[in-house]
């Protein structure tokens, strides 16, 4: 199998003159992408930089974000991908630990680079482009082989600080690959862009498996739900992938039923829990769409479970019901028995696109697997039909006493309140039964749920004993796909004197 740069060059020699990245009015075609590729990988390399180097990426999306990347790969270095919102401690420490040998940023966001960067030289991408456009250097000779190392994404860090998942153009391959089967992919598909590039979804799932088949990748630089709706009809879209935030705006959109959405042929949401609510309201909105829900995690290349659009109309609750091909799925219990249906466990994941292991951090790749499984640390129960749900981390299950009750259970119930528009639920002490459950909650514009209200809403949708003891207003913080940083979540509440330590 070829590498990741060979599968740009494979698609530009047999569609030449197709478009490849059309972005804010820019558009290149295959031939023009794979060849401004080539130009900017000499310059690259031309810095001194060799094999393996490490080479940290820090930009929203944009045509020239993709460009780099391939470019950053074809000169046979190491892309690390990096949140164009980290603040410049956050970047100051992906550099640091992934011994970064090069920055390449934003125009807009390299002084905030340079201040992270320490002695680590930094490119702006608009000069990058600009030397690679009028760079006299010969192309370069070698070519990056399969086993060898290409990517490093970093965990979203909703526990702490992010460790650094290193994969090699084989299991970047093969993540694509195994996409392009889920979603039946073909050459004619138009690709909307909108998540963030930087993430393992969207850049491996997305940006590798539609060049694999030179589908047109339309960009947008920021999510807008009106600009996503309106491009998708302009554009004739036809696959769009979304975290489940955005998935809820777009049902806002107004005069979205007038817009010609007919092209929309697969929309894949994932990243973070979808509420059932919200899938029947998309199923309803969107009927002619063929919607295909995706449950992984960064570590597994990004790879998982996912539940087909049938599955996904059957069981609008479930996570998934099929591991994505090349991968095997199971959940098990705390000695590695796989569990009885309805029972509790971990899923663990194995196969082609698992990690090689985390970047300098020996302990934490041991920890995380057992033999050639990845413990995701989702605890998820399994029915008689083969249908996996998450229903908690590991580490945000609540206890009381001593009953499990997984805080996603009652986040999605709490979230088909009329009243509430974003909820996050998290365990605080309690004398008697050691934890309570607190929800923290976003209340719809003009309305005031109380405790009771909400505590009246959760009995009709589960048990008693897991309905909120405590109640508190206040913003979710999540991360770029969409998951909630309850670690931040209580660390502001704690400054704010809701919660104390």
């Amino acid at each position: 199998m070829p590498s990741l740069s060979d599968l740009l060059r494979s698609t530009a020699e047999r569609h030449p003159d197709r478009p490849g990245i059309v972005f804010e009015g820019r558009s290149q075609t295959y031939r023009e992408f794979a060849a401004q590729v080539e130009r900017m990988a000499a310059v690259i390399a031309d810095r001194g930089l060799a094999k393996g180097d490490r080479v940290l990426l820090v930009s929203g999306n944009s045509d020239l974000f993709i460009v780099a990347a391939f470019a950053i790969l074809r000169a046979g270095a190491i892309l690390v991908p990096a949140n164009p919102r980290s603040a410049v401690p956050e970047l100051a420490y992906l550099i640091e630990d992934s011994g970064a040998s090069l920055v390449i940023a934003a125009s807009a966001l390299s002084s905030l680079a340079t201040d992270a960067a320490g002695e680590t030289p930094v490119v702006a991408l608009d000069e990058l482009d600009a030397l690679a456009t009028a760079s006299a250097l010969s192309a370069l000779t070698s070519w990056p082989a399969e086993a060898d190392d290409a990517l490093i994404i970093y965990t979203s860090g909703t526990t702490g600080r992010p460790k650094g998942a290193l994969f090699d153009h084989h299991r970047s391959l093969w993540v694509g690959i195994a996409m392009m089967g889920v979603m039946g992919m073909h050459e004619e598909e138009r690709m909307l862009h909108v998540a963030p590039l930087y993430h393992a979804a969207e850049l491996c799932m997305l940006l590798f498996s539609g060049t694999m088949l030179a589908a047109t990748h339309y960009v947008l630089g920021a999510f807008d739900p009106i600009a996503v709706a309106q491009t998708m009809s302009d554009d004739k879209i036809t696959v769009f992938f979304g975290v489940p935030t955005m998935y809820q705006a777009l049902l806002r959109v107004p005069g979205l039923a007038e817009l010609d959405l007919s092209a929309w042929r697969v929309g894949m949401f994932g990243a973070a829990p979808m509420p059932a609510s919200v899938v029947t309201a998309l199923l309803a909105a969107f009927p002619s769409v063929e919607l295909i829900q995706l449950c992984g995690q960064t570590e597994a290349g990004p790879g998982g479970i996912y539940s087909s659009p049938e599955d996904v109309r059957l069981r609008p609750d479930a996570s998934g019901r099929h591991a994505i091909p090349n991968l095997e799925a199971k959940v098990v219990d705390e000695h590695g028995a796989d569990v009885v249906p309805g029972q509790a466990g971990e899923l663990l994941l194995r196969g082609e696109t698992i990690m090689k292991r985390y970047w300098n951090k020996p302990d934490e790749t041991a920890a995380a697997m057992r033999g050639d499984w990845l413990l995701t640390g989702d605890v998820a129960t399994i029915d008689a039909d083969g249908y996996i749900t998450l229903v908690d981390r590991l580490k945000d299950m609540i206890i009381s006493g001593g009953r499990n009750i997984y805080s996603v259970e009652v986040e999605n119930a709490l979230m088909a309140h009329p009243d509430i528009v974003d909820v996050a639920v998290l365990g605080v002490p309690h004398e008697e039964f050691g934890e309570s459950v607190m929800a923290v909650i976003v209340p719809r514009e003009g309305t005031s749920p109380t405790l009771e209200d909400i505590r009246t809403w959760s009995t009709t949708q589960v048990a008693d004993y897991k309905a909120p003891r405590v109640l508190v207003e206040h913003a979710i913080p999540r991360n770029a796909s969409g998951k909630i940083q309850k670690h931040i979540l209580r660390a502001e509440l704690e400054t704010s004197g809701v919660l104390t330590r």
